[in-house]
């Protein structure tokens, strides 16, 4: 492709994400999913550019707004390209071409002039678009950040690493790392999860004996921590009651040593059928239920499952605000409920299922979030409401022989202070009986 013709399949995208409010990852998915021809340098260009413009997004606005210039995605091309990229000659990738854009106008040759030997620097940066931070979430995360708000913001700028979880029950975590080694895949050992390795550098990890062979999965740090938080054993009766494709489920089934009983539930069938394939591939399928929730016999199943259950994971629907890093579109547009409805659907899950815990057993709260709203706030109005449930502490809910990666009652993870996607999780147990 021509640099002129990136450019457009960049503008082309974007357009897409703004006409459909389809999550970015499916927009550019289905992009180049039908458009074989491109190149795989070219599309690492115009994917990179792509989630790069929209983690400059507020900076990219505010330029725009002081200079007069209507916020168009070819405007915010315009300054992403001077700020950013710090190209000479931005007007030959507008050439008119039968791949290119439109030539720019007189008007945007003037804009340009005057912001082609500055940098963010120069434009006196407010503190939200200087952190990228959405104005329906600042008050929030301020407030909980306090005076590590700006570091913390920062830190969710940063492209998300490439986290890798060990089925150790195939293959010892050594083995693993020699088998990667000899497919060119460099790793190191992960801060807090034991079977865990971080990717240097880009790879293609389906392409390895490793991952043909079931012995590793794909799961950020952050995600490894909470099935560990679950501290199951084998033998174990376990409800992953929001599963999706079945990452974390795959996770208690190797720290079950697949000896057990997995039942793995969500609202969302064909997600949950997607688990099935990485469930035989792991060799785990045998102790894994598949319960859609969709089916009303799954439902009235659930309901007489009255203490039955040693732990139960609800990894519920959030904002995601602690995915911003692989998924910056999250800051700006909303796919899904609210946060106030996300909040009652959270209220709600915790509810549904509270009585299939038996007596010391465990329910373990998690989401992907940043947010007090649907972390902290729920834990304290889940307490209020069911008095037979304890907040159990972290260090005496994690497995025996690890170190667990906060201080405190619950796990709050950040990319700033733990180099993982945004996490929270809380164990609440079942009072004994008396």
């Amino acid at each position: 492709m021509t640099p002129a013709a990136r450019i457009k399949a960049v503008l082309d995208i974007l357009t897409r994400l703004h006409e459909g409010r389809v999550p970015m990852d499916t927009v550019v998915g289905d992009y180049m999913r039908v458009r074989r021809y491109i190149g795989s340098k070219d599309r690492n260009y115009i994917a990179e550019t792509v989630y790069e413009m929209m983690r400059h997004r507020a900076r990219l606005a505010f330029v725009l707004e002081t200079q007069g210039v209507s916020p168009s995605d070819r405007h915010y091309m315009l300054v992403y390209l001077s700020l950013v990229e710090k190209r000479p000659r931005i007007e030959d990738l507008f050439d008119d071409s039968r791949y290119g854009s439109e030539i720019l106008s007189e008007e945007e040759k003037e804009f340009l002039s005057k912001i082609s030997d500055k940098s963010f620097d120069d434009f006196s940066l407010p503190l939200l678009a200087r952190t990228e931070c959405p104005p329906h979430y600042a008050q929030s995360l301020q407030k909980y950040f306090g005076s590590a708000f700006e570091e913390e913001m920062h830190a969710l700028l940063q492209s998300g690493s490439l986290d890798i979880r060990v089925n150790t029950n195939l293959a010892p975590l050594q083995k693993v790392k020699d088998y990667l080694a000899a497919d060119n895949v460099a790793v190191e050992d992960l801060q807090f999860a034991p079977n865990g390795l971080r990717v240097k550098g880009k790879v293609f990890l389906s392409r390895t004996k490793a991952f043909s062979k079931g012995w590793i999965d794909i799961q950020d740090e952050g995600s490894q921590l909470i099935a560990l938080a679950c501290d199951v054993k084998p033998g174990m009766q376990v409800l992953d009651y929001c599963a999706g494709a079945g990452g974390k489920t795959l996770a208690l089934a190797n720290h079950m040593q697949v000896k057990g009983r997995i039942v793995a539930m969500d609202t969302e069938e064909r997600r949950l059928e997607k688990g099935r394939e990485r469930f035989r591939r792991a060799r785990v399928s045998d102790i894994i239920e598949l319960r859609p929730l969709t089916d009303e016999r799954h439902r009235k199943w659930l309901k007489r499952q009255d203490q039955s259950f040693d732990v139960v994971l609800t990894d519920v629907p959030c904002t995601g605000t602690g995915t911003w890093r692989r998924n910056p579109d999250m800051r700006w547009f909303t796919y899904g409920p609210s946060l106030e409805e996300l909040c009652a659907i959270q209220s709600d899950i915790l509810d549904r299922v509270v009585h299939v815990v038996k007596p010391n057993g465990r329910l373990v709260y998690a989401t992907c979030s940043l947010l007090p709203e649907e972390n902290e706030n729920q834990i304290e109005s889940f307490l209020k409401r069911h008095t037979d449930f304890e907040l159990l502490p972290l260090a005496q809910a994690w497995p025996q022989g690890l170190t667990p990666p906060c201080a405190g009652d619950v796990m709050r993870l950040t990319p700033h202070r733990h180099q993982t996607d945004g996490f929270f999780a809380a164990v609440l147990q079942r009072k004994a009986i008396s």
